[in-house]
């Protein structure tokens, strides 16, 4: 199952896991994002074709970090005394997707760990007498 969404008018084509990177987003770590202008959906024979979009196809996905690159531009002319350097950072939001929903359909619930009872410690035993 895959989908495609427009955002900052670029098309990512993502399935469920994939950590896709998107333009920048002023959002925490861990914070939900949403991605509701699907333009297409593929699900085996269930392909769906938006015009423009999806109606009611909706992609959920958390904020995992916000990575960056550098990029440096040179400009050198020979013998002729001519050297610029220029630096740029572009800042991205990486977004790992969690589901593609349906109309109609709900997210679901976030997986609870097990929680698992505290070892309660046990006492050493007494030297015995001899």
């Amino acid at each position: 199952m895959y989908a495609v969404f427009v955002d900052g008018s670029r098309q990512y084509q993502v399935s469920e896991g994939d950590v896709v990177k998107v333009d920048y987003r002023e959002a925490e770590a861990g914070a939900a994002i949403e991605f509701a202008h699907v333009v297409l959906f593929a699900n085996g024979d269930d392909l769906r074709i938006g015009q423009p979009v999806v109606e009611g196809v909706r992609i959920l996905g958390d904020v995992v970090d916000h990575p960056s690159i550098k990029v440096t531009i040179q400009h050198f002319r020979r013998r002729k005394n001519y050297r610029r350097f220029k630096g740029h950072r572009q800042w991205y939001t990486a977004v790992r997707v969690k589901s593609i929903l349906l109309p109609g359909q709900q997210p679901p619930p976030p997986a609870s760990k097990p929680e698992t009872p505290a070892a309660s410690p046990t006492p050493a035993p007494s030297p015995a007498a001899t």
